[in-house]
């Protein structure tokens, strides 16, 4: 299988849908082959919502490689906040789409190879980065969140203890104040406030 963070039209498309239960909420989602998770919800990103203390959410909120749409369709419906997503894989745009219509929820999609077609600022960014796409690329999402930020903004995100997360923290730390939020099967979920 290709690359999710690359456009790859040799990959066959099988479309399913998943149903699963976040926050006391139900939510279905469309996935196909192709895209992160396809097989349904991640451990790392469900960590991630149930971690994020909901009362800071609002305002504008971006999903930073959105995939098929699950983290920013999740604050969409628990918060009053407006929310931006953007994926550069084209396939994962489609399904962010179609799952928010199916979620009924509001959420502007579009298409952004990392920060290239953002021009708002946001009080929220979420993600959890696609590490297979490599270090530069991780690393320009959640450094480059301070350019993209409001004054009081926060970045929240999920990494894993084996991928780099404690040398990520480090690295964090010269530009946010950064608070790990939780640890459980050595996924971290991180807040950094600028």
């Amino acid at each position: 299988m290709g690359q999710y963070f690359s456009n790859d039209d040799k990959i066959p498309s099988k479309i399913r849908k998943t149903e699963c239960l976040i926050l006391g909420r139900k939510f279905v989602f469309f996935t196909d082959n192709g895209v992160f998770s396809k097989d349904g919800l991640d451990f790392g990103s469900r960590l991630l919502l149930e971690s994020i203390p909901l009362e800071e959410v609002g305002g504008k909120i971006l999903d930073m490689g959105c995939g098929y749409g699950v983290l920013g369709i999740v604050l969409a419906k628990l918060t009053s906040a407006v929310v931006d997503m953007v994926d550069v894989n084209l396939r994962a745009i489609h399904l962010a789409k179609r799952n928010v219509k199916e979620n009924h929820v509001q959420a502007n999609v579009f298409e952004s190879n990392v920060y290239e077609n953002i021009i708002n600022r946001y009080s929220i960014i979420i993600t959890n980065p696609p590490i297979r796409a490599g270090k530069k690329i991780v690393y320009d999402m959640v450094m480059n969140a301070r350019e993209h930020l409001e004054k009081d903004g926060k970045l929240f995100l999920v990494i894993r203890k084996e991928q780099g997360a404690k040398s990520l923290i480090v690295d964090l730390q010269k530009i946010y104040t950064v608070e790990v939020l939780d640890k459980k099967k050595g996924f971290f979920i991180i807040k950094c406030s600028l």
